[in-house]
C-alpha cells in the first residue's frame, strides 16, 4: 500500500489535515495515538518512564501525566533523549505493524518526529504540514494554556522548519483559512489515489 508520511511542527495543523484525509477515505495510523497506547497503565514502558523520571510524572489515576513530563523534557535535551530511548523503539514497532494491517486506497502515517527519527525510510512520500513559527506559538499557547516562553521551548525541541521542508515531497500550508487547507488536501488526495493505482499495478506485475 502507498504510505504517506505526514509530519510538521507542533501546532502546525497536522491533526486537522489528517482528519481531512481520512474523511476522503484514506487510512490513518497516528503515532500520537500509538504513543498513548504504549504508556497505558499496565504497559512496561510506563513503569520504565516512572523509574527514569520519578513518581511525579504519574497522576493519581496511575496514568502518565504528560504535562509534568513535558515540563521536564522541553527544558532538558538529555532528559528528552532518555524518554525517546524508552518510547521510540516501541512506537516504531507498533506503528509498522499497524501500517501493515491498514486498509484503504492508501495510508497516512502521522509522525510528528518523522524527520528527527528517520521514519521517512518507511514511507513512500513525505508530506509536511507547514505554517509560520508565530502562528504555531499562538496556537500552542491557546491549546495548552502555556506562556510564550514555554511554547517557544516546545517548538525549539523539534527539528527546525527548514529541515522538515527539505525532507518534503509535498507541502500543505495550514496557516490560513480551513477552506484553503481543505482544497490542498483534496488536490493531494487525487494525486495519491493515482499513485496508489500505479503502486498496485506494479505489484500485480511483480506477482
Amino acid at each position: 500500500m502507498l504510505r504517506i508520511g505526514l509530519t510538521g511542527g507542533i501546532a502546525s495543523g497536522k491533526s486537522t489535515v489528517a482528519d481531512m484525509f481520512t474523511s476522503l477515505g484514506a487510512a490513518l495510523v497516528d503515532t500520537d495515538a500509538v504513543a498513548r497506547e504504549v504508556v497505558a497503565p499496565g504497559q512496561a514502558a510506563l513503569e520504565e518512564v516512572r523509574r527514569a523520571f520519578g513518581a511525579g510524572v504519574i497522576d493519581p489515576r496511575g496514568e502518565l501525566d504528560r504535562r509534568a513530563l513535558r515540563g521536564i523534557i522541553f527544558e532538558n535535551a538529555d532528559r528528552r533523549r532518555d524518554l525517546e530511548a524508552i518510547l521510540h523503539p516501541r512506537i516504531r514497532e507498533r506503528t509498522l505493524a499497524l501500517l501493515e494491517q491498514a486498509e484503504g486506497p492508501y495510508v497516512i502515517a502521522a509522525v510528528p518526529l518523522l524527520v528527527e527519527t528517520g521514519f521517512a525510510e518507511h514511507v513512500s512520500r513525505v508530506l509536511v504540514v507547514d505554517c509560520s513559527v508565530g502562528t504555531r506559538i499562538e496556537r500552542l499557547m491557546l491549546r495548552d494554556g502555556i506562556d510564550r516562553t514555554a511554547a517557544e521551548a516546545a517548538i525549539g525541541a523539534q527539528a527546525d522548519r527548514a529541515a522538515r521542508l527539505a525532507a518534503a515531497d509535498d507541502v500543505i500550508s495550514a496557516g490560513g483559512r480551513r477552506a484553503s487547507t481543505r482544497r490542498q488536501v483534496e488536490k493531494l488526495h487525487k494525486r495519491y489515489l493515482d499513485l496508489a493505482r500505479v503502486c498496485r499495478a506494479g505489484q500485480r506485475r511483480a506477482e
